[in-house]
């Protein structure tokens, strides 16, 4: 593969005449400023990296608009979760395939290139395991297979229905496994990344609430029999009524609490983190952990606002995800998270961080790195020994008409509501051609028909 772009995003600073070169393992070669086109495919507008999406529930996006009427009291994340147990009730293994696809097509189209999919839907309708422990994932491998993303595949460890190991409600059943269970769960899944395409694996814990920390340190036991290096991501301090629970139970806060009985590093993702006091936050940066941060999906659930600039002033690393689906959009998740900060903070360009600094190119970069590590698939970076995963944004848009340099970015990220990710290449091969996916009619078909029985 060889692309020349007039201008691309390398790390934090944009650049002119770029050749990108990649071999058939879709690995990028050369990555040549200044350069000439030659026999190269000329990229229809600027370059940017693709985005790791750190945090998806791929069957929510059937509910996606779904929760949005008003209950008898106070609605909340917890009344939210009862919707979406009544949803999850009903799904078979054709529609988590079917939904999942259709999902995957539009994160492809918005900029994501790869999905950290913290996979929770395990068992049948009864509750009861399939033949296949492995049976709901390997769909989630299908649709991969149909689409063309990436994908880290997380097999959630959910025991408990809350702090001090409370039996699992009725609309939990689908989600339990003992350790047991779980060891063979992983084993299988190992077996369907090795058999697939671009694919990695990791384990999550679901949360302190459903996970204790005794089988917490038996899944990390089990995870290091089969990879050294696996990504490790766990859902915390989400919810004020988490902190307190967990305060209750343990004594400490959740994101204390972890930092304290867990060697918690670079390979860890703390899902939302949104309520850290500042030592918690001052704990998660100095560990080089990721967050995994979900605005959208915060917003959506009234959670709160993570502290962000905070947390960056100490070199925290972060990463997006969509979560609940409620949108499927890096621009989205980045734009709301600076807007966030302008809110709480009365002022503007929050987390650019640094005098001169461009927001939208720092938001960027950041996520696609920290995206990076959280999916334990490389450095987030348009460079030699990396991943073939960039955008092509639209030149031709009216709003990058005549735009240069970090106002590209900026203009990404603010400007507007159109999608202006034209062309998506992941692992060196084109996956989205002038904002269309080869499979797309097909998928929708398939979802259409999903959604139907679901919605009956």
């Amino acid at each position: 593969m060889k692309l020349f772009a007039e201008q691309a995003l390398l790390g934090d600073s944009w650049q002119r005449r770029v050749l990108f070169e990649a071999d058939d393992r879709g690995r990028l070669t050369a990555v040549t400023c200044d350069a000439q086109a030659g026999d190269a495919e000329l990229a229809a507008g600027p370059v940017v990296p693709g985005i790791s999406n750190a945090h998806s529930h791929a069957f929510q996006r059937a509910m996606a608009g779904y929760a949005e009427s008003r209950g008898d009291g106070d609605d909340s994340f917890w009344t939210w979760r009862d919707t979406m147990y009544r949803m999850v009730a009903k799904f078979t293994p054709d529609d988590l395939e079917a939904i999942a696809s259709q999902l995957y097509v539009e994160m492809l189209k918005s900029g994501y290139t790869r999905v950290a999919e913290f996979h929770y839907l395990h068992h049948d309708t009864d509750g009861k395991a399939f033949a296949d422990p492995a049976e709901m994932s390997a769909r989630i491998f299908c649709a991969v297979d149909q689409t063309g993303i990436g994908l880290t595949h997380l097999p959630v460890l959910y025991r408990f229905s809350g702090f001090g190991a409370t039996a699992p409600g009725s609309g939990q059943q689908r989600f339990v496994h003992d350790s047991d269970s779980y060891g063979r769960l992983l084993e299988a899944v190992v077996k369907l990344v090795r058999a697939g395409r671009n694919c990695n694996f990791g384990i999550a814990p679901h949360s302190l609430r459903a996970a204790s920390g005794e089988s917490i340190s038996a899944a990390l036991e089990q995870l290091e029999k089969l990879s050294e290096d696996a990504p490790v991501h766990i859902h915390i301090a989400e919810q004020m009524k988490e902190v307190e629970d967990c305060q209750s139970h343990y004594g400490a806060r959740p994101v204390e609490w972890l930092l304290d009985n867990f060697d918690v590093n670079p390979r860890w993702c703390l899902v939302h983190a949104t309520h850290m006091n500042p030592g918690e936050t001052e704990g998660v940066a100095r560990s080089g952990a990721v967050a995994g941060i979900c605005t959208t999906t915060e917003a959506n659930l009234g959670d709160g606002f993570f502290p962000a600039e905070t947390f960056l002033a100490r070199e925290g690393r972060f990463a997006i995800g969509s979560d609940s689906q409620i949108s499927v959009s890096p621009v989205e998740e980045l734009r709301w998270l600076e807007y966030g900060q302008r809110l709480q903070k009365q002022r503007r360009t929050v987390l650019a961080m640094q005098s001169g600094a461009s927001t939208g190119t720092q938001l960027w970069s950041r996520a696609a790195s920290g995206g990076a590590q959280a999916c334990g698939a490389g450095r987030g970076l348009l460079a030699v020994g990396e991943q073939a995963d960039l955008l092509v944004l639209d030149g031709a848009h009216p709003l990058l008409c005549e735009v240069e340099n970090s106002t590209i970015t900026d203009s990404l990220v603010f400007s507007g509501n159109h999608n202006l990710v034209r062309d998506v290449m992941v692992a060196g091969r084109w996956m989205i051609r002038e904002r269309q996916h080869s499979s797309e009619q097909r998928i929708a078909a398939n979802y259409a028909r999903a959604m139907r029985r679901l919605r009956s």
